[in-house]
């Protein structure tokens, strides 16, 4: 008969045996749910860029068919009021249902830059309005005339510095150092943040929603704005860029007069200049997995108009900026960003006054 003490050690060994084999099995157990879960994922995540890509596609093929002459049998789109829509309007950030449908998870969004403020065709007069705009009714003279010179020192083709500005001398000394541009056109929005003071000027603006680089546009569409750059334009406040946002809901911007309706005169006489009613050929597109709903049936029956009085939760998405010229030509890509935050995608936040929507 075995001692008891060898009986006592055979014990401890066996349970140490035991713990040893259960964490194995925990550890073997969870690798194994690990890698399951990240299969999963990658299938999931494979299977969401296809469906983005096929969406970007399809997308490049609605801003195609816009430049192609309306068929003759086809009749265009009217208001309540019997107004024929301008169909180049929709490309204002509101959800979209393309010509060739995109895959039914999918969100996408198209703005045309035409509703942005263009940096690379702006005036130094205007662009001292957005300045003192972004300061507020107290700003200081001084300020203003030192982000103006630094502006004019980072665009113009020399290295002389203007009284205020700065040049190669002053951000050689940042970490870490870099040399102004030196010429009048900007690669990207963000490039902005690399002039002496404008990172502080736009702190928390959406760069990439209210301003471009690209196309000949000096004036903001309003049918075609987003917040963001409404909301930078002199003269504008936010009760009256959300009554801009309600109105082209229902009815198209098509002379100043109808803006007038909506804005009063003081303000009109700032804000006026910086719009016009041109579209662009340069637009940003967006493309995003749609979030669950809890009744897919409820869900499948609503339309545009119902999914643009709903808030978008979603706030970023695959972005390509593209340029369309022609019906027959295949869109320029000029630049992607993958993570790119999206504009406000908010509806209206403000109704209407009763009886604006009346036709004269």
């Amino acid at each position: 008969m075995m001692p008891k003490s060898q009986r006592g050690a055979v014990l401890i060994m066996v349970l140490w045996t035991a713990v040893v084999l259960t964490v194995l099995v925990t550890v073997l157990a969870t690798n194994i749910r690990l890698g399951a879960t990240t299969a999963l994922r990658h299938k999931e995540g494979v299977s969401n860029y296809a469906d983005i890509m096929t969406a970007m596609n399809q997308a490049e093929m609605e801003l195609m068919l816009e430049r192609m002459p309306l068929p003759l049998d086809e009749e265009p789109v009217l208001n309540d009021w019997g107004e024929v829509r301008m169909s180049t309007y929709r490309f204002n950030g509101q959800p979209l249902s393309l010509h060739y449908p995109a895959p039914e998870n999918m969100v996408v969004r198209i703005y045309d830059h035409a509703g942005k403020i263009n940096l690379n065709r702006i005036e130094v007069r205007r662009l001292q309005q957005i300045i003192e705009t972004r300061l507020g009714p107290d700003f200081d003279p001084r300020q203003v005339q030192e982000l103006l010179a630094a502006w004019n020192d980072w665009t113009d083709l020399n290295e002389l510095i203007t009284p205020g500005g700065a040049e190669a001398e002053y951000y050689q000394t940042l970490d870490p150092p870099y040399t102004p541009r030196n010429s009048p056109d900007l690669e990207s929005v963000d490039e902005i943040l690399l002039i002496r003071g404008f990172a502080e000027l736009f702190e928390g603006v959406n760069l990439e929603a209210a301003f471009t680089v690209y196309g000949n546009e000096a004036v903001v569409n309003p049918n075609m704005a987003t917040r963001e750059a409404l909301m930078l334009l002199p003269g504008m406040e936010e009760e009256l860029a959300e009554q801009i946002i309600a109105y082209r809901q229902h009815r198209d911007l098509r002379t100043m007069r109808e803006v007038g309706a909506l804005i009063p005169l003081e303000n009109m006489v700032e804000l006026s200049p910086w719009l016009g009613f041109t579209a662009s050929s340069i637009y940003s597109v967006y493309v995003y997995p749609a979030l669950e709903t809890a009744n897919a049936e409820q869900e499948s029956q609503r339309t545009d108009e119902d999914i643009s009085a709903v808030e978008d939760p979603v706030r970023q998405g695959y972005m390509q900026i593209m340029q369309v010229e022609s019906f027959n030509q295949r869109a320029r890509v000029r630049n992607v960003d993958p993570y790119a935050m999206l504009p406000d995608t908010a509806p209206p936040r403000a109704e209407l006054p009763p009886g604006l929507l009346r036709v004269d």
